[in-house]
Parts: C-alpha cells; structure tokens; sequence
C-alpha cells in the first residue's frame, strides 16, 4: 500500500510538473505570439522626406503592456511590439510602460464583471513569484520591479522619468549623445484596482515609480464605472477619495477605459489635467471604445492629452494611413496641442510595431499636416504635458 501510494504521488507530481513545463514554455510564448501581433506593411515605402523629418522628431508613446510579457526588454524578439532594439530602430525618445494586472474572460467592448481574471494563470504560467499569484498590488510592483531591473541593466540605454528633474536630464542627455540615444521610461498602471481598496497604497505605487494611474480597466472596480463594465456608472466616493490623494501626489490620471460618467466626474473634481492614454474619437470611429467628442472636447478644454491608439478598435483601421487619419480628426476637433500617440503595444491587439512608427510621420505627411505641427503630435505635445505635470523633484 506504501509503495503505490508513493507511486500515485510520484505520478502526481510528474504531471504537475509536466503542466507546468507546458504553460511555461508553450502555452504562455503561444499567448504573447498570438494575442500581439503585428501589422503586415507589405511594400510600404517611407518617403525620404519623411525619413529626415522622423530622425529629428523627438518621439513619446504614452501605452504600451510588455511588462505583462516574459520577453528580455533589451533584446529584439520575434514577437510582440516593443523592446529596446525596435524603439532605437524607431527613434523613440520617452515610452510609457503600463502594468496590467486583471483582465476578465471573455474580454469585450461591451459588458464585462470582474468575476473572473486571465492573469492569474498568465502569472503562474510565466514563473512571477507566489506574491502576485493572488494579489493585484504584488502583481503591479513586481512589472515596476521588472522594468526597473531592464533600466539598470540598460548601461545608460533606458532612463527612468519620475520627475521633471530627471525629464530635464533625458533630454539633456539625448541631445548630448550620439546614436542611439537614451530612451526614457515611464511607468503607468492600467486600472486602480492594484489599491485593493486603500488609498494608502498610492504611496507604494509611487516610490516603485508610477507617475501615471489609470482609473479602471475593462471591468467595473471599487473607483467606479468602466467603459466595457456591467454598469458604467459614475465615481464611488472611494473613486473621489483616489483622484484627490493622486493630484496630491502630482500623479497623471488617465482615463482610458473609464466610463463616460467617471470621466465627467473626474473632471469636475480635478485641478490637473489629464490624460486619455490610448483611444480613438467616437466621431471618426463610431466603436464602444472610444469617447464622445464632447467629453474629448472638455477634456482638451482643461488642457488635457489624448493619445491615438494603433489598433482596429480605435482608430477603424491599424494601417499607418488609417491611425494619421485619426490624429487629423483629433486635430481638427481638439486643436494641434492636445493630440499625442498611444499605440496600446503589447495590449492584446493587432498593431504595427516600436520599429514601424515612421510610417506614421509618412502618413501625416502625406496627409499634408505641417512639419511643425507633426512634431507636436508624434512627441512634442507630451514633452510639453510631462514638463509642467510631473513632480518637480
């Protein structure tokens, strides 16, 4: 009887183990492989005009979910969208990096709860520590951990960018250097729930270097309403509490994926501006996505950012002419100061990726948009917002 029930536990272990080996070395990889791929260009050709204006742009993209992904930021993979090679490749100066840490099966535009969550399996699969197996705010500090641990092993190639102080310096540094540049690096977070219901921990999000929160993702949280939730309603009064403690801490809330109702609030109780990190305009691409053109409209009115995504959804087309002729739109409707990029890389979508984005100077050109204003939308407007709006120091 001993013997065979040590070899019922020794079964059962080998295939634990089995298990494990298949989600960590197949089904995750199969995953990332599938869930972010990237646009097909075919024989897109880059006008030399557009190559000369692109290598002076200075370059900001304000969404991009890699650290989700066991991928080695520093080296060119075959899959997904961003890492330091492409960015170098794409002249990119300054690339948010945003942390996702609960999505819901089934994930839609429409109506999702929060009942279910894919990343507790996508953790376990990827080998994160036991700590973010069953705790959203382990699982945002151990990505800032990881993207801190790539900035420290870049030898120079990845700044952090927490403060104006050290923008200053970025920029400083980037117009000292020869090629490639230093890349800056913020850090996001996609959703507050990693708060787990205490404003408190805003203060561990920002020593791990958030300087960007977004508000709710793709379901319905303890801030309020989401976008895609299953009510869509308005800020909680710990949705109130979470906006007043984060202007407090200078830090930039995003509104992507909230509901319309929790914008409205946001906005009438806030004194900064902020920030729609990845979206399209409702009036250019009519999907559950994407915001009114009022609430656009009030959103540039406080001096805020909106930030064009790369992707279908967005934009009603993820081909470099289809995402200029959603930053044409966001400028004829808002102005030419208050659109920017946010390409939602590594998000689960179907984009071109960090090594294409001079095809989208080359479909703003040949849209007949002016240098000078191509120069405000692919980075200036953000360098801009990022100067006056965060910490000093």
């Amino acid at each position: 009887m001993a013997r065979k029930l040590r070899n019922a536990t020794a079964i059962v272990i080998a295939l634990l183990v089995l298990a494990y080996i298949v989600l960590r070395f197949i089904v995750a990889p199969y995953a990332d492989n599938n869930m972010n791929k990237r646009i097909d260009l075919g024989a897109y050709q880059v006008s030399e005009k557009a190559k000369t204006l692109h290598s002076k742009l200075t370059i900001m993209d304000w969404h991009a979910d890699t650290m989700l992904w066991n991928r080695d930021l520093l080296e060119k993979a075959d899959r997904g969208h961003v890492d330091l090679p492409r960015m170098q490749e794409g002249n990119i100066a300054l690339q948010m990096f945003t942390t996702v840490t609960k999505t819901p099966r089934g994930q839609n535009l429409n109506a999702n709860d929060a009942s279910s969550d894919n990343i507790t399996l996508l953790s376990v699969a990827q080998g994160w520590p036991g700590r973010t197996w069953d705790s959203l705010l382990e699982r945002a500090l151990f990505q800032a951990e990881k993207l801190d641990g790539y900035i420290q092993a870049s030898q120079g190639q990845l700044m952090w960018v927490r403060t104006q102080a050290e923008l200053k310096a970025l920029m400083q540094a980037r117009h000292a250097s020869s090629t490639p540049a230093p890349i800056g690096v913020l850090l996001g977070t996609e959703g507050a729930h990693p708060l787990e219901g205490s404003a408190a921990n805003i203060d561990k999000l920002y020593k791990a270097g958030f300087r960007m929160v977004g508000l709710v993702h793709f379901f319905d949280n303890r801030l309020g309403g989401s976008l895609h939730g299953a009510e869509k309603g308005g800020l909680t009064e710990f949705g109130k509490a979470v906006v007043r403690e984060l202007e407090k801490r200078e830090i930039i809330i995003d509104l992507a994926h909230a509901s319309e109702q929790v914008a409205w609030d946001t906005l009438a109780i806030t004194t900064r501006p902020v920030v729609v990190s990845h979206t399209g305009f409702h009036g250019h691409c009519d999907t559950p996505r994407n915001f009114s053109d009022e609430l656009m409209q009030e959103i540039a009115r406080k001096g805020g950012l909106v930030a064009v995504g790369f992707w279908d959804s967005a934009a009603c087309g993820d081909m470099p002419a289809d995402i200029a002729a959603s930053i044409a739109y966001g400028i004829h409707l808002l102005g030419e100061d208050h659109v920017a990029l946010g390409s939602d890389w590594d998000g689960t979508v179907k984009a071109l990726d960090a090594s294409d984005i001079e095809t989208i100077t080359d479909a703003l050109l040949r849209r007949g948009l002016s240098d000078e204003t191509i120069a405000k939308v692919m980075g200036g407007n953000s360098v801009y917002f990022l100067s006056e709006w965060l910490p000093k120091s």
